[in-house]
């Protein structure tokens, strides 16, 4: 190339820097397709993100779904151990401690189940009665078990006969 060409091109060069209507694929142009590229990106993450909130809170449902499921099966378990309890003559502790071991497992999934706090506190109440009171609680197991009846049928006065078994427990006595 010429020295002529050489200096046009350098000038050129020098202009586009200094004159910004000599900008084309200077910094602007850099700076508008960084910027639209950021905005797509933000738009992109946003869906993502609604897209996994929603996925967050299906995946909620079905595992409080699950809980709730577990909680009535086994309850279940502990109205057949009390039923097993009363009608059996031989073996009784170790019916009760069956008893006891499933209405732990009532506890735990009663705890897991989101808003459900006053039936939380009364199931724990019950199981506490079980576990420090074995001495008094066979004598009130027909009545647990109508109350343990009652609340797998989704009736809400099988707490109130929960709450009223664990009240005629003598915290005071064995």
């Amino acid at each position: 190339m010429s020295r002529k060409k050489k200096q046009q091109q350098e000038q050129t060069a020098e202009q586009m820097l200094i004159d910004p209507k000599y900008d084309r694929l200077g910094q602007d142009a850099l700076m508008k397709r960084r910027m639209v590229n950021a905005y797509i990106l933000l738009v992109i993450v946003f869906i993502a993100l609604l897209v996994f909130i929603g996925l967050y809170l299906d995946e909620k449902r079905r595992v409080q779904e699950t809980y709730r499921s577990q909680y009535k099966i086994n309850l279940k378990h502990v109205s057949e151990d009390i039923e097993a309890y009363l009608d059996g003559e031989a073996d009784k502790e170790m019916r009760y401690w069956r008893l006891t071991s499933d209405m732990s497992s009532v506890n735990s999934f009663a705890f897991l189940i989101e808003d459900f706090e006053d039936q939380q506190k009364t199931i724990n109440e019950v199981y506490s009665c079980l576990i420090k009171y074995p001495e008094q609680m066979p004598e009130r197991l027909e009545d647990l078990n109508t109350a343990i009846e009652d609340i797998y049928s989704d009736l809400d006065k099988g707490y109130e006969e929960a709450d009223a078994v664990v009240a005629s427990v003598d915290k005071l006595g064995h």
